[in-house]
């Protein structure tokens, strides 16, 4: 089962968050997502666990309880809607100038 943790401290590991879910059962993984840019935490993560009763025990004790100074929010994660996953839809071709002269004057030599 896949779980979200919000309201993460800025200081909260991978490491720390998986210690936190180990106590209630087996955590396949854990992870604090991070910004590109900076490297610096999100404030959300996802925790991975195999068996669907420690984790929803983990979701029920955890949730509201402090994390590294922070009551952190903990819920079964929701799947993103398609959009979301992928983008918007359309084509990769954006802008320009409308494919022709419209006019059918003269061309204008000066482009």
């Amino acid at each position: 089962m896949d779980i979200y943790c919000g309201n993460l401290a800025y200081a909260t590991t991978d490491e720390g968050l998986k210690a936190a879910f180990a106590a209630y059962g087996e955590v396949t993984s854990a992870r604090v997502v991070t910004d590109r840019m900076t490297g610096r935490s999100k404030g959300f993560g996802f925790v991975e666990m195999p068996n669907a009763e420690q984790a929803n025990a983990a979701i029920a004790a955890l949730n509201g309880q402090d994390l590294d100074g922070r009551p952190i929010r903990v819920n079964e994660s929701q799947p993103k809607p398609r959009e979301e996953r992928r983008g918007p839809r359309g084509g990769g071709y954006g802008g320009g100038f409308g494919g022709g002269r419209r006019d059918r004057g003269p061309r204008d030599t000066r482009w």
